[in-house]
Parts: structure tokens; sequence; C-alpha cells
């Protein structure tokens, strides 16, 4: 089947599993230049449960991967981000960010340090910005190695996750979480990180492009698990509070703001050296002038990314960054970025949906509690 185009006209990139997702009977949607799975024959919601209460595989092979490797290679991309990267212990990861000069945030990624005694990074970042982070990293420093992966990535998630992937991977079950393993097999490598984007337990899982269908059918002969599209995941994301590049972080969004200061290392706040440290300190310092919070709307109906919130005397107190229906709670949920004075839960602005005034509590997050494994 042909691609559509992009909406800059150039063809849609295919993933590695396309011919799999489209015999599973998956709707098919363009995202950040690929022809991805959106939704399958039972639905977001359906997906989003099952996930929740068994387990779903997502194809997230559209995320970039590339290695930076050299002596030093911790220490340098910490001039680009303000996570602690020389502290990490080989086969232990982290999230951090890229930031631009002001402070904003140009990307956000997962940074692994890979076991051995030259110092490597595994570096995956999202699927819409690969092209500019890679392109800075190597401008940036362009002393080490840096090596894009052309390999698949899949992720399962959901309660039931450890127990399938240990049958296939043995081993994979009893592994940290924000922790990584190379499991051998034949000739090619597993690359297994306990991590994901849903809130849930649940792993990573990087191979070779051309053994991922045969894996990802291994993994769907479990009756608990199902195919997920990228609905059910931007639906897990929001229930968990986790922001999506692009809508809750952006270039004019510290981390701090974001309510991300939980990655910004010790070390990295008491001796800077990354991009935009004098606003990020100040704002660790006295608060920053608005943040990232939660939002429940008092109607049936989401509220969109985009749309303006007041407060009860009618000034404008921040807006929307990201909303939909959370097959969870039942509800419409959403989150969204408003003045400090307004950020305390409970607190009670309005927006206008479809011309009518409706209220919109802030709210904690998460909205769903995240159930990460702890050893």
């Amino acid at each position: 089947m042909t691609a559509q185009p992009n909406h800059d006209g150039a063809p849609l990139a295919h993933l590695p599993l396309d011919a799999l997702h489209r015999s599973l009977g998956a709707r098919m949607a363009p995202f950040a230049g690929y022809d991805m799975p959106l939704q399958y024959a039972s639905g977001i919601v359906s997906e989003t449960l099952h996930t929740r209460q068994k387990a779903g595989v997502f194809d997230v092979s559209h995320m970039g991967q590339a290695i930076l490797a050299g002596a030093g290679a911790a220490r340098a991309l910490e001039s680009l981000t303000p996570g602690d990267l020389v502290g990490l212990a080989p086969g232990r990861m982290r999230y951090t960010q890229l930031l631009n000069e002001k402070g904003g945030v140009s990307d956000d990624l997962m940074v692994t340090r890979l076991p051995g005694v030259e110092e490597r990074l595994l570096i995956v970042v999202n699927a819409s910005r690969k092209a500019d982070d890679f392109a800075l990293i190597r401008e940036r420093l362009p002393q080490f190695d840096f090596i894009p992966l052309n390999r698949a990535l899949i992720a399962l998630q959901g309660p039931r996750a450890a127990a399938v992937l240990g049958a296939l991977l043995p081993g994979a079950e009893d592994l940290p979480f924000m922790s990584w393993r190379a499991f051998e097999e034949s000739v090619s490598s597993f690359f297994v990180s306990r991590s994901g984007y849903t809130g849930e337990d649940g792993f990573e899982i990087s191979m070779r492009a051309d053994r991922a269908e045969l894996f990802v059918k291994a993994l769907l002969d479990n009756e608990g698990v199902a195919p997920a599209g990228l609905g059910a995941r931007d639906a897990l994301r929001l229930e968990a509070g986790l922001p999506l590049y692009g809508h809750d972080l952006d270039e004019t969004t510290d981390p701090v703001e974001a309510g991300l200061s939980w990655s910004i290392g010790k070390r990295r706040r008491a001796e800077g050296g990354f991009p935009g440290f004098e606003r990020i300190d100040a704002a660790l310092r006295n608060g920053p002038p608005r943040l990232r919070v939660g939002l429940l709307p008092q109607t049936k109906a989401p509220v969109r990314e985009g749309a303006i919130l007041v407060s009860q005397s009618g000034e404008v107190a921040g807006h929307v960054t990201s909303g939909g229906f959370s097959p969870t709670l039942q509800r419409p949920i959403a989150m969204g970025y408003v003045a400090r004075e307004y950020a305390a839960p409970g607190v009670s602005l309005a927006t206008e949906l479809r011309g009518n005034r409706i209220g919109v509590d802030v709210a904690p997050l998460p909205f769903v509690a995240h159930r990460y494994f702890k050893a």
C-alpha cells in the first residue's frame, strides 16, 4: 500500500511492523512523519483498559535510538542537559531534557549508561525531534562517536508484562525499574529496559528490525496481551500525568515549571554547566511564574489543547496543553499551565467550550496512580 503524504508533502515512513499492524486491522494515521497505528478493532477505550488490567503491546519504532561513545561522553552530554549522567551506573537509565540557550526544552529523552569498559550512552529521543537532536549532538559533541541505530522498538506495558516477557527472555522479569540489560539470542541482541510511558509496570525492547514481527507475534500469543495504538498510548500517559513533547513541553517551557525538577540532579543544581542555568536556578530557588497542573473539566465533553483558562474574576490564568477522555476514570481530564497563584489543587477556573462557559478545577497529578515496579 502506498504511504499517504505527510503534512509537508513528503511520503510517510513505514514502521518495520507495518504489514503486521494492517493484518491486525489497525487504523493507520500520520504521526511525526510515520504511518502509525492509531487504534485496532477493539478501540481506544478497550486498549487502554486492557493495558491497565493485563498488558498492551505498542510499536514505538518511530523513536530515535543512538549510541554516543567515547571517554567523557557522559560529562560532555551534561553540557546539553540538566540530568546527572556522570553518576549513572552501568545498566542504569535516566530521564532528562535537551535544553536551548534560554533553558527551554528542545526535547526530552532517556539516557542509559551501557555496561562495559568503554563509555557508551544509549539515547532514545522523540520521533518528531530526532533529526534536530542528532544534528545538535553531532555539532556540539564532534569528538565522540555518534551512531544512530536502525532498530525496532516495542513497548510491553501492564501488570502482566513481566511474566509475559520473562517467559520469552528469562531474567527480564527481575530487572529493576529504570534499568537496562542486553539479552543475547542467536545472532542478535534484545535491548530491554524496565521503563515506559503509561504509568504502568512495563518494558521497552529494542531489537533488529527483521526480528520484530516474530517477537511481537510471540508476545501476542499470550491471551493477556493485546495490540494497542497511539490513541491508547496518549490516553494512558495523560492519565499518568506524563508530558508529551510538542504539547506539554516545548522550546518556551523549562523543566521546573513543567514539574520535572526531580530530574535535575543535586550536583547539577549546585554546579550548573547546562544551557539556561540562570533561569532554571532562579525557578528552583524562587518558584516558577507558572506551573503544569492537572485539570478536571466540569463537563462530559473533553477540553482540548489551546483552550484559555480564566479565573473567577475573568483574568487569564493559563491554557490547556493536553486534554481528552479518561477510559479509566470515565470522565474528561486535561493538563495545562497556570500562573502560580492558581496552581493549588481545588482552585476553580473556567473556559469556553462550544460557546458555553464551563468550570475547570485544578487537580493534582497523576490522575491515575503510577504502578512502576518496586523491587
